[in-house]
């Protein structure tokens, strides 16, 4: 049974998608809509745009859209009913006791039982005779017991039903444990332990959720670091290791280390604000995440090369939201951990000079390009002098190309006025080619080329975009919906998807109530609520009236009428046959 209007309306009220996006995102004003950098993609140029007076969003970039539920899903990572749960309690409405299907819900709540029973298995391991080689291997890295305590670190014994036995015992079904991904399938069928032999470390999320664990072999076994795969509780894409302490360190700056062990290393050193991606890439929901808690990180990831890589790509992606960067360099290959361990009771206070002497990202990067180049030579300072301006165009502040201009000038000796314009020739191709790139997603989509959730538009597409703009009229007036059903049933429209849609909004809005996306959100998908989203955004700017909806339906009709004919004409002979055979029976 669905919630009902009354209170998802009211839901929607209290919640306005304008207040509740702005919370994440940095918005302006354009017009009657906001516009601002995507949280769900990595983006230069605004493409997200909100429109208050529908409650909705989407993003010409990306093509993510919705409403306020769905926004709220995308962003923090929820099903439907935990959405709704959110913003009940952002907005301190209590949720209606219904039948609503929350299977989903109910089992993301067992897996993070299960997670939670399974965090305190494996601390109580390491606190045991069985797990003395795992605390032997945290102590041997200088960890204090108080600081395995304090992340609820533990061990995976040497067996492979250890844990299975343990949460069966508890009342965990096979089927959960291995939803969970503390458990694999054995060829038998039978669940086995996911991890085994390895130290462990649970992964928290902001509401104190255990969420997923990673597993560190002591040996030289492959591979070195075992993560749970995505789960109904868990994305690697949106976490981060430690986050739920470092939002609480009171500092105004976030460290960004590389591994779980530097991360404890530093906390144990005083710098509870450091944090870690989840054995992958940082991802652009991690530095969305990120910007909602500081204005300033330092990457302090390892010196080696991949480590280097991996900055490179940090710098990017947390620019793009925002963010003011710097980058720590550390000497002699070293990371984190090994560096405060390697002096020892002095390693706290050198780390702490390290950060305060780091450099912003774009002198990082600027030295990066010198020591790549021959400056003795007029070819090295060419090429020095190409990656420079290069790096200067993807800068959004003209003040600070500006001012690296000014240096570069000194640097090599050419005019700063040639080194800009160069600059800005570059800024405005990239630019360019960016508007065209979007431009480009947004015609595919709209002709239905990349068109995943309406496949038939491609082959319809007269009657696909008349459909479209009659549902986009429909969400304005919501009263012409018993008219025009009255004389349009859905099964005249030529695409299932559209038709879909059309059918479920005039269901609803003959019962005289006010129907919007949120009305309808828990009866599609994520990415068909965005596909009407876009529908919406699309005829934002179109004026609209009784007339132009009369036209819709007649092409609607007409289209339709001709794809039946379309169908006879290409029916088989036989079957024309048979048809005219039962005619002529009839007559008899």
């Amino acid at each position: 049974m669905a919630l009902p209007e009354l209170f998802l309306q009211e839901l929607k009220l209290r919640n306005s998608i304008e207040d509740v996006a702005s919370s994440y995102v940095q918005l302006k004003r354009r017009g009657r809509n906001l516009v601002g950098l995507c949280p769900f993609h990595n983006e230069h140029t605004p493409s997200f745009n909100l429109y208050p007076e529908s409650g909705s969003f989407y993003c010409f970039g990306c093509g993510a859209g919705g409403d306020v539920i769905t926004f709220v899903r995308r962003i923090e990572n929820l099903d439907y009913m935990e959405a709704v749960k959110f913003l009940a309690d952002r907005a301190g409405l209590q949720l209606p006791e219904l039948g609503v299907d929350d299977s989903m819900s109910k089992l993301r709540a067992r897996i993070l039982e299960i997670n939670r029973e399974t965090a305190k298995f494996y601390h109580g391991v390491l606190k045991s005779p069985n797990g003395k080689v795992g605390l032997d291997y945290f102590l041997q890295r200088g960890l204090k017991p108080s600081t395995i305590t304090h992340f609820g670190l533990g061990f995976s014994p040497d067996t492979r039903f250890a844990l299975v036995n343990h949460l069966k015992e508890k009342g965990y079904t096979d089927d959960e444990l291995v939803q969970s991904n503390v458990a694999v399938k054995t060829r038998s069928g039978k669940p086995m332990d996911r991890f085994f032999n390895r130290v462990m470390f649970p992964i928290i999320d902001l509401r104190g959720n255990v969420i997923a664990f990673g597993g560190r072999t002591m040996t030289d076994q492959k591979p070195k670091y075992l993560n749970t795969s995505d789960t109904l509780a868990f994305k690697k894409s949106y976490g981060l290791f430690a986050m739920n302490f470092a939002k609480n360190s009171g500092k105004e700056q976030l460290i960004l280390a590389e591994g779980y062990m530097d991360v404890i290393a530093l906390h144990q050193a005083g710098f509870d604000n450091a944090i870690a991606g989840l054995g992958t890439a940082l991802t652009t929901e991690q530095a969305h995440l990120i910007a909602r808690y500081t204005k300033e990180v330092v990457i302090a990831y390892d010196a080696d090369e991949a480590g280097q890589k991996a900055t490179a790509r940090a710098i990017q992606l947390l620019r793009s939201v925002g963010l003011l960067v710097k980058v720590l360099s550390i000497t002699g290959g070293k990371d984190p951990d090994e560096y405060i361990r390697s002096y020892g009771e002095q390693g706290p206070v050198r780390f702490k000079q390290l950060i305060e002497q780091s450099g912003n990202d774009v002198e990082y990067r600027l030295q990066k390009l010198k020591s790549d180049c021959d400056l003795e030579s007029s070819a090295g300072k060419v090429q020095y002098l190409n990656g420079a301006t290069e790096l200067l165009s993807t800068l959004d502040n003209r003040m600070e190309q500006e001012i690296y201009a000014g240096k570069l000038s000194q640097e090599i000796g050419v005019e700063r006025a040639t080194v800009m314009m160069q600059v800005q020739k570059l800024s405005k191709r990239r630019h360019q080619t960016q508007q065209k790139k979007e431009f480009r997603e947004f015609q595919q989509q709209t002709i239905g080329l990349k068109d995943q959730v309406n496949p038939d538009k491609r082959e319809n597409f007269r009657a696909a975009n008349a459909e479209e703009a009659l549902i986009a009229y429909l969400f304005q007036n919501n009263d012409m919906a018993e008219k025009i059903r009255s004389v349009l049933a859905p099964e005249q429209f030529s695409t299932a998807f559209n038709r879909r849609v059309y059918e479920s909004i005039t269901d609803k809005m003959q019962h005289g109530l006010q129907v919007g996306l949120t009305e309808i959100s828990d009866s599609f998908t994520m990415e068909e609520i965005s596909a009407i989203a876009r529908i919406l955004a699309k005829n934002n700017a179109v004026a609209m009236g009784q007339h132009d909806a009369e036209e819709y339906i007649n092409v609607i009709i007409e289209e339709k009428t001709k794809l039946n004919a379309n169908d006879a004409k290409h029916a088989q002979t036989q079957e024309i046959q048979d048809y005219l055979a039962r005619l002529k029976e009839q007559k008899k």
